[in-house]
């Protein structure tokens, strides 16, 4: 019969992980909103279309799931699942668009 150890604490991520994370996460959420307002300034300065599918693609892969992070954090109701989920077909969404606005024609 094999033993299984009995874990008397919970494992959790050194306090300096935490916060680097949470630093990278607040960091990679600017970038994506300044690359999309950098695509937004490209499409209005040059009526180009895929910049402005471009800005969208960023504003869904990068910024909208900080945003729900930070919305869970706010609203206590909301289930991390929930969340989750949301986050992840943000990003897939962003990406297709980024990859559609790649094949566009100009």
């Amino acid at each position: 019969m094999r033993s299984i150890p009995i874990q008397i604490w919970e494992a959790s991520p050194a306090e300096w992980v935490t916060t680097f994370v949470q630093a990278t996460d607040v960091l990679s959420a600017l970038i994506g909103l300044f690359i999309a307002y950098q695509a937004y300034r490209g499409y209005r300065r040059n009526d180009s279309r895929p910049m402005l599918v471009i800005a969208v693609g960023f504003l869904f892969a990068l910024a909208v799931p900080f945003l729900l992070v930070v919305l869970y954090v706010l609203v206590p109701f909301l289930s991390e699942t929930v969340v989750a989920v949301l986050s992840q077909l943000s990003q897939i969404s962003g990406l297709f668009a980024i990859l559609y606005a790649l094949r566009m024609p100009a």
